[in-house]
Parts: structure tokens; sequence; C-alpha cells
């Protein structure tokens, strides 16, 4: 839609300049591939689905009613399954609506925010939107996070762990040092890829009086559906979030989603075994892509960042989407010859396999 400037004059002034956030394609095309988006290739638990349809029941009656403003029950089942105090855990509407009350709780300070140059693309989205000072560190050749980089004057840090897009983990060692040096700023580490191979900072937040853990079920509870999001912090940074939320929106949970992640996080041997899945699928795509002459960063998440040097990437991603198979391809600084795969099946993984070998690689 293109929308005059008259017509812009009824946007608030500020409206006018944001730059929102471009999520990745959710295509309409049957049969296409996606791997673009860092969907768990697996559905849910069998006891969402038992607990969606008991929902349902007595002709959805339940409906008619408000959900828990507090969500006490889904609370309860994260600190369990996180062995944390019921106390230090919030939850939201998605980890995308926990990060914008996180940016608007400790963010908007005088001194500015510290994040890399290549990170979760939404961060310069929220610091636009809630005004809210940033200083952009680059990661090294590596696309490694720099840490004494973060041991300067800031009002927050932010780092993706494992990185988005890179894939790449920063260990809890290294995490610990910037929180140590940033007593007086509150460290968040979004962890949405953490159950993939990396170690979560959760184990650090009853020490670390700075530190939030932001999470979400969209990846490896396969909940993106149905938005459901979550922070660990010390209780004094709960009250914050619980504050942005309650001035916001009181209700961000639906019963839908409340009973759907509760019985999530009670099934922990189908979450284990699903992860242990697309592990597996993962290194063993990273080997068949090396055959293939890419060169791929280590990943501990549910998606790899390839480059293949004597090929364009934006040619490569055109070239597959061609073929009904869609990857993620960002047009930035640094990152421009990579493509960010989202791992699948050992079925769908072979597919993109072997349509760049015979189709694409071969010619």
């Amino acid at each position: 839609m293109n929308i005059t400037t008259e017509q812009m004059r009824f946007w608030s002034p500020d409206v006018r300049e944001l730059e929102p956030y471009t999520p990745g394609e959710q295509p309409k095309i049957q049969n296409i591939l996606k791997l673009n988006t860092n969907e768990n290739p697996y559905p849910p638990s069998p006891k969402v689905v038992a607990a969606v349809q008991q929902v349902l029941a007595n002709s959805a009656d339940v409906l008619r009613l408000y959900p828990d403003p507090d969500a006490s029950e889904l609370k309860q089942a994260i600190a369990k399954q996180q062995h944390v105090p019921v106390e230090t855990v919030f939850v939201g509407n998605g980890s995308d609506e926990v990060l914008a009350h996180i940016f608007k709780a400790f963010f908007v300070q005088e001194q500015p925010l510290l994040y890399p140059d290549i990170t979760y693309s939404f961060y310069p989205v929220y610091s636009q939107f809630f005004g809210v000072k940033t200083k952009i560190l680059p990661l090294n050749d590596d696309f490694e996070i720099v840490v004494d980089d973060y041991k300067q004057a800031n009002g927050g840090i932010i780092i993706t762990n494992p990185n988005a897009p890179t894939s790449i983990d920063l260990g809890l060692g290294a995490i610990e040092e910037i929180l140590q040096a940033n007593p007086d700023s509150v460290v968040v580490i979004d962890e949405a890829y953490v159950d993939f191979g990396a170690e979560s900072a959760v184990k650090l937040v009853e020490k670390y009086e700075n530190l939030v853990v932001c999470q979400t079920t969209s990846k490896s509870r396969s909940l993106a559906g149905l938005r459901v999001g979550f922070a660990i912090a010390q209780p004094h940074l709960i009250a914050a979030l619980e504050a942005v939320k309650n001035s916001f929106n009181s209700y961000p949970m639906d019963r839908f989603a409340i009973a759907a992640a509760v019985a999530s996080f009670e099934d922990q041997e189908y979450f284990e075994a699903q992860n242990h899945k697309v592990i597996a699928s993962r290194e063993k795509l990273v080997a068949q892509l090396n055959e293939l002459g890419f060169k791929v960063l280590p990943s501990s998440a549910n998606f790899i960042f390839a480059t293949f040097v004597s090929k364009d990437a934006g040619e490569l991603a055109s070239e597959l989407r061609e073929r009904g198979i869609i990857v993620r391809y960002f047009n930035k600084p640094r990152i421009n010859q990579f493509l960010r795969i989202t791992i699948g099946t050992d079925e769908q993984n072979q597919r993109l396999v072997d349509t760049l070998k015979n189709e694409i690689l071969c010619n």
C-alpha cells in the first residue's frame, strides 16, 4: 500500500519515522520447502494436542471467561522445568513481546545499549521504537563476540546466544565475565535457540542480580503458532517487566497458549527426543554441505549459516526458490554472501542437498 504524505499527517510524528521489522516469509505456495524461519520440523508433543482439545470441551464454554492474567499455571510449569523459583519467571505473548517489554523496562537510559553488529534484526527496531540509545559493536572476523568490547560505559547489554543469524554460541564463562564487568547494567541473554546445543545462562540467574534470560517455545517446543515466550531473572527485575506488561496488556496469554505450553513443559522426554533429532540432522547436513564445497560456521542452533565461495549467495537463494526451496538471505554488510538455512527433517535436508548438487552447482 502506498501512503501519501498528506495521509500520513494523521500519524504520530514518531511513527512516520519507524523502520518496522520484516518477518521471515510465510509463503502460501504448494509443495514449498520452508527452510527460512527456523521453525521446528516436528510437531509439538501429543500432550499439547490433548491440552488444546480440553480447552474446547463442553462446547468451549471456558472461552467465555478471561484467562488468568498472571498465567500462574504456566509460570509454575516453567519454574519446575527450569529448576528456578516461580517468582523469577515472567511470561508473554512470544519472546518478541517479552523482548519489547525488556527494552522498555531496562534500556531507556542515558548511556547507550550495547549489542553486536550482526544479531537479531528486531533489536534496532525496538531501539528506534522506544527511543533507546545504542552503540553497535562489531563481531570479530570469525563472527564471534569480543568480550572486552562490552567492558565500557553502557545503559544495558543484549546478546543473542547462540547468535542469530551466525548460529555461534558464547560460553558461560564469557557471559559471566560480561556480567561481572557491568554490575550496574542489565545484561540480557536472548536464548531463542539455546536448546539445540548451547548452555543456558539460567543457571547464573541466582548469582547475578543484573541478569535477564529470555527464551521461547517457538523453536525447540514447536509452538511458533501459539506465541509463548518467557524471561527468567531475580524478582526485582521481574517486577519491572510485570509493571510494563500491566501498563500495556494485562491478558497477553490466551487459554490455548497457556494450556499448550504447560503440556509441553511437562513432557520433557518428548522435548529432549525431538531436539536430539534436530541436532543429529544438523550435523549430517553440515557434513553434506562441506562435501559440496560450502563453508559452514559452527552451529549450536536449529539452523546453519553457510557460504559458497564460488557463487553469489543471493543468486543461490533465488535459484533454490525457483526450485521450491526457501532459505533466508540477508543483503547486509559482512553477511551478504551467507545463507541461513533452517534444519528440516532428514528427508527435507536431503532434498536441499540433492537440488544443490544435481541442479544448481553442477552447472
